[in-house]
C-alpha cells in the first residue's frame, strides 16, 4: 500500500483525466468535423451530455466500491462476476496497449514539424517513438507520484496552445464561415448523429482517475472531482475550440487542412506561430502516452491482485509502481508502433486500432448497468437516491449503446471476436486456481 506522500492528489488526477482525453488527435477533429457545417457543434453538445451520464457513473461507482484498483474492470467484477470482469479488462488492456502504440506515431508526426527528417526516415521515425515509449516506461517505474507529476506539467503545457487559439480565436471569427450550417445532405438528426460519433471517441479517458484508486489520496472525494472538472476542462476545450476554428478559417478549406490549429494560429499571430502549435500537439500526444503508460500498468496489477492474471503483474518495486506490467506492456506497445513503419502490416495496424476503440466503450457498457446492480446491493439500498441512480445509468447505458452502434458493423464484429479470443486464457487461470487450491 502506498503511503499518502506516494498518492496522486486532485490536481493530479484531473491531469490523468483531461490528459488522457485530450491527446494529439484534438488537433485534427476540426477538420474531421468541417465536412458537417457548423450543426457538427451541436455533435460536441450531444457527446458532452452522454459523457455527462458516464461521468456521473464513475463517480457513483467509486463511492458504492472505494479504493478498487482497475476502474472499469473492479466495478464490472464487482457487480457481474470475475469472468465478466476478466473480459472488460482483457479487452481494455489490449485496447490500450494498440492505442499507446497509435499515440506515439501521432507524437513522431508532430514531431516532424521540426525535424523533418522523422517524415522521411522510418529508421529515425522508429527510433523516436520508441524512445518517447521507453522514456516514459522509465518514469512510470519511479513511482505513480511522479508520473503523476509529469502528467500535470504536460497537461498544463498542451492545454496553453488550445486554450490561447479557443478563446483569442473568438475575437477573429468571421460569421460567414459558420454556414452552410447543415453540409450532409441529410437531415439534421442524422447529421448530429454523424458528428456526435466522431467527437464522443473524444472523450474516451474519462475513467482514468478511477483506475488508480488505490493509489489516491481520499478516493471518495478525489477522484469524483477529478472526474467532473476533467469533464468541464475538456468540454470547454473542445467546443471552444471548434468555434474559434470554425469561425476563423473557411468551410471548404477547413475541410482539407491536416494542421487545422496551426492553420488558425497562423492567422491569429504569423507563420511562426504554427510552430508553437505543433509544439503544443506534440506535447499534447507524449503527455496522453504518460497518462496511458501509467493505465497499462494498472489493469494487469489489478486483475492479478484478484488472481485472473499471472501473479508476476502484480510484483511492485520499491516506489510502489507494478513495473512488470509496465515493462512488458511497453513491450507489445512498442511491436506495435513498428509495425506502422512496414508497409506490409499497415492494414494490420489499422486493424489493431478499430478494435481498440470498441474495446474502450464495451467497459462503459458494463459499468453502466453495474452501477445499478451494486447501487441495489442490500447494504446500499436503504441509503436513498436509487431512483436517480436508475436514471443516470440508464441514460449511461444508452449512450454507450449508441456509441457502439455508431462505431460501425465492422468495429462491433471485430470487437466481439476480441473479447471471445480471451475465454481461453480464463479458463486456463480457473484451472491454475484450482490446482493450486488442492495442492496440500
Amino acid at each position: 500500500m502506498a503511503s499518502s506522500k506516494n498518492k496522486l492528489g486532485l490536481w493530479t488526477s484531473t491531469s490523468l483525466v483531461v490528459g488522457n482525453m485530450i491527446g494529439a488527435g484534438v488537433f485534427l477533429v476540426p477538420a474531421a468535423m468541417a465536412s458537417f457545417g457548423s450543426i457538427s457543434l451541436l455533435g460536441w453538445i450531444f457527446a458532452a451530455i452522454g459523457t455527462f451520464f458516464l461521468a456521473r457513473v464513475f463517480s457513483g461507482l467509486n463511492k458504492l466500491v472505494p479504493k478498487a484498483t482497475g476502474g472499469p474492470y473492479a466495478y464490472t467484477r464487482h457487480g457481474f462476476g470475475d469472468f465478466a470482469g476478466f473480459l472488460v479488462a482483457w479487452g481494455y488492456y489490449i485496447s490500450n496497449i494498440c492505442a499507446n502504440a497509435a499515440i506515439t506515431i501521432s507524437f513522431v508526426s508532430a514531431m516532424s514539424t521540426f525535424f523533418p527528417v522523422l517524415a522521411t526516415s522510418a529508421i529515425a521515425a522508429v527510433s523516436t517513438g520508441l524512445g518517447a515509449i521507453w522514456l516514459l516506461t522509465w518514469i512510470n517505474t519511479r513511482g505513480i507520484t511522479t508520473s503523476g507529476d509529469v502528467q500535470l506539467v504536460t497537461t498544463i503545457l498542451k492545454l496553453v496552445p488550445l486554450v490561447v487559439i479557443a478563446i483569442g480565436g473568438l475575437f477573429f471569427i468571421r460569421i460567414e464561415n459558420f454556414h452552410p450550417f447543415n453540409s450532409t445532405g441529410s437531415s439534421v438528426f442524422e447529421a448530429i448523429t454523424s458528428a456526435a460519433t466522431i467527437t464522443m471517441f473524444s472523450f474516451v479517458g474519462i475513467e482514468c482517475a478511477t483506475i488508480p484508486a488505490g493509489s489516491t489520496q481520499d478516493p471518495e472525494k478525489t477522484i469524483s472531482r477529478a472526474t467532473m472538472i476533467g469533464l468541464v476542462v475538456a468540454t470547454l476545450v473542445y467546443l471552444l475550440g471548434s468555434v474559434s476554428i470554425m469561425g476563423i478559417i473557411p468551410q471548404k478549406t477547413l475541410q482539407h487542412s491536416v494542421t487545422p490549429y496551426a492553420d488558425a494560429a497562423e492567422i491569429m499571430f504569423g507563420h511562426k506561430a504554427r510552430y508553437w502549435a505543433s509544439a503544443g500537439a506534440a506535447i499534447a500526444a507524449f503527455g496522453c502516452l504518460n497518462g496511458w503508460t501509467l493505465v497499462q500498468g494498472q489493469i494487469p496489477f489489478a486483475i492479478a491482485k484478484d488472481k485472473l492474471f499471472p501473479a508476476v503483474f502484480g510484483l511492485q518495486n520499491k516506489k510502489g509502481a507494478p513495473y512488470f506490467g509496465i515493462i512488458i506492456s511497453s513491450i507489445f506497445v512498442s511491436l506495435f508502433m513498428t509495425m506502422n513503419y512496414t508497409k506490409g502490416l499497415v492494414e494490420q495496424f489499422k486493424f489493431l486500432i478499430l478494435l481498440a476503440t470498441l474495446a474502450v466503450l464495451i467497459p462503459y457498457l458494463f459499468c453502466a448497468a453495474a452501477y445499478v446492480i451494486i447501487r441495489f446491493d442490500k447494504k446500499h439500498l436503504h441509503s436513498g437516491g436509487w431512483m436517480s441512480a436508475i436514471l443516470v445509468g440508464t441514460l449511461a447505458f444508452a449512450y454507450s449503446l449508441w456509441a457502439i452502434a455508431g462505431s460501425g458493423q465492422s468495429s462491433v464484429y471485430w470487437g466481439f471476436m476480441l473479447l471471445m479470443a480471451g475465454i481461453p486464457f480464463y479458463v486456463w487461470v480457473v484451472y491454475k486456481k484450482k490446482v493450486d487450491a488442492e495442492k496440500p
